[in-house]
């Protein structure tokens, strides 16, 4: 696939419509070098990426379904929290996405914020070429201190994005796009 055909065919799948298998060890070595070849003024990677197999998925949906039956006490019923404990895994790959900021660096914040997601949207591109589906989420569980700390990071790390990877149950259907003509414009001075 040319690469211009690769960006113009990229297409989040949702993860409820992916299925195994996903990339064995070399490529997701492959995505995961992909993915961090980004923007990164300053060489300070303000980035970190997790990545959970099976074993990793079973027990963060273990910590996904206590959080969420602490959270909402005696509302969480049964069915809910079962799907909480299910979350992580449904497909069969999830990388958690950290920003590991440097605010006293000369280069800044927001830079380094950017950087963050331009390694996400490198994993889904990387992905995408490899002929896997992938959706770049948060949900609640990103924001939460109880799931950061879990996760061995503190209540302040930013979760950037929990990475799905697997194989699309069906083509995904084409989603209506922005006109160009009203995102983009041609600025010619004041």
């Amino acid at each position: 696939m040319e690469a211009i055909d690769l960006l113009l065919t990229r297409r989040s799948v949702v993860v409820k419509d992916m299925v195994g298998p996903g990339p064995d060890t070399a490529e997701l070595e492959k995505i995961l070098t992909a993915g961090i070849r980004v923007p990164d003024h300053g060489k300070i990677g303000p980035w970190r990426i997790q990545v959970l197999h099976e074993k990793g998925q079973a027990a963060l949906g273990e910590i996904f379904a206590s959080r969420f039956a602490e959270i909402w006490g005696e509302d969480a019923t049964e069915n809910m929290i079962a799907f909480e404990r299910a979350r992580p895994s449904r497909a069969p790959v999830l990388l958690v996405v950290t920003a590991d900021l440097h605010p006293d660096h000369k280069i800044p914040l927001i830079e380094q914020q950017m950087s963050g997601g331009a390694v996400c949207m490198n994993l889904l591109n990387a992905a995408h070429a490899l002929g896997y589906a992938a959706q770049w989420l948060t949900e609640w569980p990103a924001f939460d201190a109880g799931v950061k700390e879990a996760l061995g990071h503190s209540a302040e790390t930013d979760i950037i994005g929990f990475i799905y990877i697997g194989n699309a149950a069906a083509s995904p259907q084409e989603r209506t796009r922005p006109d160009l003509a009203t995102v983009v414009s041609e600025w010619t001075g004041a």
